[in-house]
């Protein structure tokens, strides 16, 4: 998930931390049967995200690392998402591809905080039901698709990266909902327009974490409830948040982690 834009390899992506040295290396390589091509420009690829990442997902079905699939969701299997294969050689091929180092693509994978939040509003629809409700930093959309499924009223999902945008339409078709795309960095504003502001794995680092306590606290202040979805991050202001529910164990088999053990849905305490 990328609000605003990240370019390192730490917070959510630990994984990719330990291990795209040598994956990126091997993808390069052309190892795991992956077929990196190079004549794609940057232009073309940011011209058009989802026509980039549809051709992709048809060209799947001859296997390897380097593909989106379709997929149910590990601890959601109610939804279904495009996921990597393998998000360091799918990274990896779109690095070379572009040409560029390009951020991480947070939205291939299914995040344990948004899982979180998922299980949550489908096991308690009444968090969600008739109200207008913002996914913010949704990466793949799946909080936001849980929502729809959960009976919200309307659904807006944030990113700012273009190519999170057209997989979460596509990801939206893939469960028959209707999500608007919500582009750009809100993280100024106070979610006007929505009753219900969804937030998951937003923790992660210091600089992003003091631009979104304020955000919350002033969707709480105007009258929006806030949850967020979060499995103990480091820059996570525990005292600020109730727990709702906690979820032991991995929840997702797509982000192996073995620091992470328990992820917890938040709501946020309006201040005295």
């Amino acid at each position: 998930m990328v609000v605003p834009h990240v370019t390192d390899t730490s917070g959510p992506t630990r994984l990719m931390r330990r291990e795209v040295a040598a994956r990126r290396q091997e993808a390069n390589n052309g190892a795991d049967g992956v077929r990196l091509r190079h004549a794609v420009s940057v232009t073309r690829r940011t011209a058009d995200p989802l026509a980039d990442l549809e051709g992709k997902v048809a060209g799947a079905e001859s296997g390897g690392l380097d593909r989106l699939r379709l997929v149910e969701v590990p601890f959601v299997p109610e939804v279904r998402l495009h996921l990597a294969e393998d998000a360091i050689v799918w990274w990896a091929r779109m690095e070379a591809e572009a040409g560029t180092v390009l951020p991480p693509p947070y939205w291939a994978s299914a995040w344990p905080g948004g899982q979180a939040l998922a299980r949550y509003v489908l096991d308690n629809p009444d968090v969600v039901t008739g109200r207008r409700v913002l996914d913010l930093a949704s990466g793949s959309g799946l909080a936001a698709i849980a929502a729809g499924l959960a009976g919200a009223a309307t659904v807006a999902a944030n990113d700012i990266d273009p190519y999170a945008l057209a997989v979460i339409g596509m990801n939206a078709r893939a469960n028959d909902i209707q999500v608007r795309q919500a582009g750009g960095d809100l993280l100024d504003g106070d979610g006007a327009g929505v009753d219900l502001v969804l937030a998951g794995d937003v923790f992660y680092r210091r600089g992003l974490a003091q631009r979104m306590l304020p955000f919350l606290e002033r969707a709480a202040a105007r009258g929006a409830r806030v949850l967020v979805g979060d499995p103990g991050r480091a820059y996570l202001p525990a005292d600020r948040f109730q727990v709702l529910a906690s979820y032991e164990g991995s929840v997702s088999d797509e982000v192996p982690n073995a620091e992470i053990s328990r992820m917890d849905v938040l709501q946020l305490r309006l201040r005295d």
